[in-house]
């Protein structure tokens, strides 16, 4: 798994966070990862400051994640500038993960997993595409 090093930026270690140019934000955590509340707090922060005071969805790619913390699950369960959530995996346990964390904390906006990213994309930026 991989370390969590308070002294190195966020942004520099386990994730990228950037806009698609189909207007949604992609969220991407590096695999093995035992993303902690600390992290949580990081992404969700660079994800208010890349939509700089909007709402946009959110695509979080969580692909090989090894685990979500208590804390970590709790901070998702928070608002922040993402209007929809689109969680894609690749692998049952990703969405043992994702099921775990969605059933345990709910979360504040609507909220989905998939293991197909264009899926995944229609249902971010259309609203009427299923699992």
């Amino acid at each position: 798994m991989s370390d969590f090093d308070s002294s190195t930026p966020l942004s520099d270690r386990v994730l990228t966070v950037r806009v698609e140019p189909a207007g949604y934000v992609r969220l991407s955590w590096d695999r093995n990862l035992r993303i902690t509340g600390e992290m949580a707090r990081g992404a969700m922060a660079l994800v208010d400051a890349t939509n700089a005071g909007r709402e946009r969805p959110l695509l979080v790619d969580m692909a090989g994640t090894a685990a979500l913390t208590r804390d970590a699950r709790m901070t998702f369960s928070r608002r922040c500038s993402a209007s929809r959530i689109a969680l894609l995996g690749s692998s049952p346990v990703d969405r043992v993960i994702a099921n775990f964390a969605l059933g345990v904390s709910g979360v504040p906006v609507p909220t989905k997993f998939f293991t197909s990213e264009s899926l995944a994309v229609a249902w971010l930026t259309d609203g009427d595409v299923g699992t």
